[in-house]
């Protein structure tokens, strides 16, 4: 949970004008399911009205269930309806000029919910959050999130979280990312045999960074982990007001062994970190095979390579075998997944059939990509169709989505009709453990083809009661309704390739613990999630079924769903009528469209033609004409230093780029740094370019014929006002400006800027500085708000999977005016980071003419 309530006005040196009074988060968790509660109080201390903000981040995997404010007084409550209704009133009130928005954007384990209200002087408002959500059991233990990001100190802060679970607790342990030496002592935590309370409540001072400031420690995650006593029975069954949930997680099963091949993608699109994470997290897997376990290594770009042309058993010989070709991998050529998810398929079945593999075992394809298939079969349809006949309901399927560029959706189905699922891997500094963390959880497979049977005459409404693996650390539930009370021949039996059993205890919840009807909305919860899985999955009346179902459970239990969004009518101001907010569910594989406010800002004037360039001090910039937008940040490093700027392995090209720095250190002692030299690579034809602030050098490989090979492979046109044309030939075209400066100027020197065009001529793998982002980029810009200039105001950008924080700027583009023009741009600061893939430091090359 995310935390904030300030002004919208520009922050002043002065006591703020704003004071959060109080911030409240209490979660109430009843066997595992979680109703959360977050409720924060705002004062708006100035003589006027002004903007307040109230901001939370909760689970992905939960539902909002109520939204409410109290503004003197007066009770704002959401209301729950279909997504189309919903939206038809956003856009009416969007049409009538009123500042409708929401109210979404995702992150990597929460998304956000931000609302804001124009409070009258001296008055306050009280926000109330309500979601709800059933904790899912990995690696043998349940989480409670919380995020907590105030802001500033607060006068009355409280987490508070009671767990009751009738199995019995067999472990509580709470944490978080900020606890110092001095706060971790605030933790109070109460545990008894089925009851757990814990509260952090610390002051406004010890909430402070230091004596007298408005800093606060408080910011990060706070984290309770638990898990319940399994130690005397295989199962319970626990029923509350007409309802039941069956949780099955025996402890002390033996895991079955299991057949894996691991599917990488090595295509260009990887390069850099991605290929590097790739590795290390492969080299790690590779190390916790277990010895009974087989295991196949297969490569792919545009064509496919196998370590092996069958599956080997993980022996500390076989694994070092494989750690070796692991380290080799090296990223080129575009992304031919449906022959190499073929080849792996097919290894399996090949294995099976010549009993190369133990009979009772797990078979499983772990599929790592990045990118879209752009290399011999490219429609997604027929991939999943190929997929879904070659394995035959006989094996799993994994799929790991590295990046934002992956077409979730593509891999989310994929995996889904092959009895598993996907994840997304966020590109970030940890991507390798993320890589792990997975591995780690579908490792240790305990029973296959899972089957609860219940007795027909006594429930309906069941949900999924099938399930094709149930892994060590995780946990089975059901949920239905009782049709009598009679649980006297109440049997229940469970049937796995690995157990047969019938032995459970039948709890009744102490009422005086639990929150009114848990079992069934933990029941409703449970049959939405599940049926929005079916919604994306199956025959097309199935879907619809599905659909159809999901939403009218939706709306009759109230939960915010991807097919629902809460409405909230915000009060009637003085210059405004009461307009609507609309509340939404994202999904991993669609991201939020509508930003919380809308701005007024300049857009960008564009020919429509896609252009990156590098200019100044060497700025970057990347027009997204597309959406009449642009992005921007510096590189700031040590002058001499080389930077690879494009790279496509398929089309044999490549531009490097050096830096130069001022004369000497300016009296504000910042050195400005530009590009003084490029390098430029044709493969194909054996020609360099080498383009400096004084000559231009053309060098020729000694295999060709340099006067016909250049002439048919490269075309030059200079003209007088210092701009170089470069065109390769059916591929990109490069302009490159010469900026002179005074001889005598005491500081600076003449520099170089380079243009792109013509980009969509090279292939999908392209990458670079500037390369990497000739296919387009996504991202959401929301939360727009004063920065330290006036006229620049910052903003937080939602990219490659985080948040980051960005400035509204602008850069000149010289190609037409030698004086330049202004073109606006989100600015990404600290070199990029967080845009770009991986650091500033990973493109540095040691020649002008050497790739990565």
């Amino acid at each position: 949970m995310g935390n904030q309530a300030n002004s919208r006005q520009k922050r002043s040196t002065s006591e703020s004008t704003v004071e959060v009074h109080s911030v409240m988060v209490e979660c109430t968790v009843t066997s595992r399911f979680a109703h959360t509660v977050m409720t924060s109080t705002a004062l708006n201390k100035a003589n006027s009205s002004q903007e307040i903000f109230f901001e939370v981040e909760l689970p992905k995997t939960a539902f909002i269930t109520n939204f409410s404010m109290e503004i003197e007084g007066k009770v704002y409550v959401g209301e729950v309806k279909e997504k189309e209704k919903a939206k038809k009133q956003y856009e009416k009130a969007v049409s009538t000029g009123q500042t409708a928005g929401l109210v979404k954007a995702s992150g990597r384990k929460m998304e956000k919910f931000s609302v804001h209200v124009n409070i009258a002087a001296e008055s306050n408002v009280t926000f109330i959050l309500t979601y709800e959500e059933l904790l899912q059991r990995k690696l043998g233990h349940y989480e409670i999130l919380t995020r907590v990001k105030p802001n500033t100190v607060i006068q009355q802060f409280q987490i508070l979280t009671n767990i009751y679970e009738p199995q019995g607790l067999s472990y509580v342990d709470a944490k978080a990312t900020f606890l110092s030496n001095e706060l971790l002592p605030l933790v109070e935590k109460t545990v008894t045999d089925k009851k757990a309370h814990i509260s952090f409540s610390p002051t406004p001072e010890q909430q402070r960074k230091c004596p007298g400031c408005d800093g606060t420690l408080i910011e990060g995650d706070f984290i309770i982990e638990y898990d319940v006593k399994r130690d005397k029975r295989l199962g319970e069954i626990q029923i509350v007001n007409g309802y039941f949930v069956h949780f099955f997680a025996p402890p002390d099963l033996h895991r079955v062994p299991k057949n894996v091949v691991f599917i990488i993608d090595r295509s260009g699109s990887m390069y850099g970190n991605k290929i590097k994470q790739t590795r290390e997290a492969m080299l790690a897997i590779l190390q916790d095979l277990h010895q009974e376990d087989y295991f196949a290594v297969i490569l792919f770009d545009n064509v496919v390579n196998c370590w092996k042309e069958s599956l080997t058993k993980a022996t500390k010989e076989n694994v070092a075998e494989a750690m070796e070709y692991v380290k080799g991998i090296r990223d080129e050529g575009t992304t031919n997944i449906n022959s190499a998810m073929l080849r792996g398929i097919n290894m399996l079945v090949q294995d099976r059939q010549d009993n190369h593999l133990p009979e009772k075992s797990m078979d499983m394809i772990i599929l790592l990509t990045d990118g879209m298939p752009n290399d011999g079969e490219s429609n997604i349809q027929k991939i999943q169709q190929n997929v879904r006949e070659a394995m035959g309901g006989n094996m799993t399927l994994f799929c790991l989505g590295f990046g934002n560029d992956v077409d979730y959706n593509f891999l989310d189905v994929m995996s889904k009709e092959n009895k598993g699922l996907a994840r997304r891997i966020f590109e970030a500094s940890d991507a390798a453990l993320q890589l792990q963390g997975f591995y780690d959880e579908v490792s240790s497979p305990l029973l296959l083809e899972v089957d609860l049977k219940y007795p027909d005459n006594q429930v309906d409404s069941l949900t999924t009661r099938h399930f094709n693996q149930l892994f060590n650390g995780s946990e089975i539930v059901v949920a239905g309704r009782l049709m009598d009370n009679d649980l006297d021949n109440f049997l229940v039996e469970v049937f796995g390739q690995g157990a047969t059993v019938s032995d459970w205890d039948v709890l009744y919840p102490d009422e005086e613990y639990i929150f009114g009807d848990f079992t069934e909305r933990l029941w409703a919860y449970l049959t939405i999630q599940q049926l929005l899985e079916k919604s994306k999955s199956g025959e097309p009346d199935e879907k619809a079924n599905a659909t159809a179902k999901a939403l009218d459970m939706s709306l009759q239990y109230n939960f915010v769903t991807p097919l629902t969004s809460m409405v909230v009518t915000k009060p009637e101001t003085e210059d405004a009528t009461a307009s609507p907010l609309i509340a939404d569910k994202l999904t991993e594989g669609k991201t939020q469209q509508n930003s919380l406010v809308r701005y007024q800002l300049t857009p960008m004037s564009s020919s429509g033609i896609p252009t990156y360039f590098v200019d100044g001090d060497p700025h970057f910039m990347i027009e997204l004409p597309n959406r009449n937008d642009a992005l921007c940040f510096n590189i700031n490093d040590t002058p001499g230093t080389i930077f690879n700027l494009v790279r496509d392995s398929i089309s044999g090209i490549l531009v490097n780029g050096q830096i130069i720095g001022d004369k000497k250190i300016p009296p504000d002692g910042k050195i400005n740094t530009y590009f003084w030299k490029f390098g430029i690579i044709h493969q194909i034809f054996g020609v360099k370019l080498e383009i400096t602030t004084q000559e231009i050098l053309v060098l020729q490989d000694v295999h060709y014929n340099p006067l016909l090979t250049f002439l048919c492979s490269v075309d030059l046109l200079v003209t007088k006002d210092g701009k170089l044309t470069v065109t390769l030939k059916d591929s990109v075209k490069f302009i490159i400006l010469l900026h002179k400066v005074w001889k005598k100027h005491p500081y600076h020197r003449d520099y170089l800027g380079i243009y792109t065009v013509d980009t969509h001529l090279l292939s999908p793998s392209v990458h670079g500085l500037l390369g990497q982002f000739y296919h387009g980029i996504d991202f959401e810009v929301t939360n727009l708000h004063p920065g330290e200039d006036p006229e620049k105001p910052d903003a937080t950008m939602f990219v490659k999977g985080q948040e980051i924080n960005v400035t509204r700027g602008w850069q000149r583009d010289f190609r037409r005016n030698w004086k330049g023009e202004n073109v606006p741009c989100w600015f990404v600061h600290n070199n990029g980071l967080g845009l770009i893939d991986g650091v500033e430091a990973d493109y540095i090359v040691s020649d002008l003419f050497t790739a990565v």
